[in-house]
């Protein structure tokens, strides 16, 4: 029979193995940062910021010199700074808007590295109208420098020193895409006086934003998979256990991540054209340096508690110099288009387009990126 302090001393060996586990399992393993002796090697062309950190980007279109317009590209979420490179339309215009479909959070996912098939606009629409796009690994992505404070506030001002450091001038416009959509609002409220205008597509909604009513927000909470309703609330209310969450095994994590998300009949049925037609690429570039810097902060950023409202934004064009566009598909299952519509009603300044028939990835139909593009810079319907 065991005495008392024979008892306790195990109870207290197993209380300590217990808490050794729990802090291994918690805490994150460091990021293994791009150029350092263990890193991945650095191939990116990249800038130093003024806080030490790099940010790596790629440039596309014409060349920033003879450019009539510049763009500041937001990737989506698993995705990175070739996220804006060019690609051509996946299928005929002759085919209806269901089967149109635009690769970002999803297609990036399996194509990481098919840079010709993920988010893109024509060669010969950036010609015609004279636009130059720079994209940039967000911190923690691919060749970017992890930042352990990164907030939305912090990300527009990089994307500030980005256009500083560039010679982008003055002015210039930004588009984000999904998840890189709550960059543009980042960059409406912070250094709105830097931009010519601004494009969202599809962009990723925070459910607790305090302007959206709870019935609302709460309805569109849980068209999500119950996966997702855990991973992303476990984002917003115990950040610290997002790494755990989306590394255990005894629960289904978030299915973006483990790349099955929840899309709607079209996109099923361009993912599935895709995979038949190209395979899958691993993701490694994406989250080189950590899965916990790169996916994971992402999701704290995206679905925590933001320093602003984007409800509460006036309107930074009122002189009519510029405007601000929200495109989003009516059969958007991983975004729902109901909380679109409320932001669309409460700022009446935004250019609200909503595509019939189409899903989270109609911006890679045949046509759409022009539309996109002629809809800001010249005013067409």
């Amino acid at each position: 029979m065991l005495s008392s302090v024979g008892r306790h001393l195990i109870f207290g060996v197993v209380l300590i193995g217990f808490l050794a586990w729990a802090f291994q399992a918690i805490v994150p393993p460091p990021p293994n940062i791009c150029g350092t002796p263990n890193g991945p090697p650095i191939t990116a062309t990249r800038i130093k910021l003024r806080d030490g950190r790099h940010l790596a980007y790629t440039e596309h279109g014409v060349p920033k010199e003879r450019a009539k317009y510049k763009f500041v590209f937001f990737h989506g979420f698993s995705s990175g700074r070739n996220d804006g490179s060019f690609a051509t339309p996946v299928l005929s215009s002759t085919r209806s808007w269901k089967s149109f479909m635009f690769l970002s959070i999803v297609l990036f996912s399996f194509f990481p590295n098919d840079f010709n098939l993920v988010l893109g606009f024509f060669q010969e629409i950036t010609e015609e109208l004279g636009v130059y796009l720079v994209s940039f690994d967000r911190p923690g992505y691919g060749e970017s420098d992890p930042d352990p404070k990164r907030t939305l506030k912090s990300t527009a001002f990089d994307v500030e020193e980005l256009a500083d450091q560039l010679g982008l001038g003055s002015k210039f416009y930004v588009i984000g895409n999904s998840m890189g959509g709550q960059v543009v609002w980042a960059c409406l409220k912070f250094i709105s006086h830097r931009l010519a205008g601004a494009i969202l597509v599809a962009p990723a909604v925070n459910y607790w934003l305090p302007g959206f009513p709870n019935n609302l927000a709460k309805e569109a909470y849980y068209e999500q998979l119950p996966r997702d309703q855990w991973a992303v609330g476990v984002a917003h209310y115990t950040p610290w256990l997002t790494y755990w969450w989306n590394t255990q095994k005894w629960f289904s994590a978030s299915s973006v991540i483990a790349q099955k998300p929840k899309l709607s009949p079209p996109d099923v049925k361009i993912l599935t054209v895709l995979l038949a037609r190209h395979g899958r690429t691993p993701k490694e570039y994406v989250t080189q340096q950590g899965v916990y810097e790169s996916l994971l902060r992402e999701m704290m950023v995206g679905f925590g508690s933001w320093e602003f409202d984007p409800m509460d934004l006036s309107n930074p064009f009122l002189d009519n110099e510029g405007s601000v566009h929200l495109w989003h598909g009516n059969e958007d299952w991983l975004v729902p288009v109901t909380l679109q519509r409320y932001i669309a009603g409460r700022l009446p300044w935004i250019h609200y387009h909503e595509v019939p028939g189409a899903g989270h990835f109609f911006p890679f139909a045949d046509g759409m990126r022009e539309a996109i593009f002629k809809t800001l810079l010249l005013g067409e319907k």
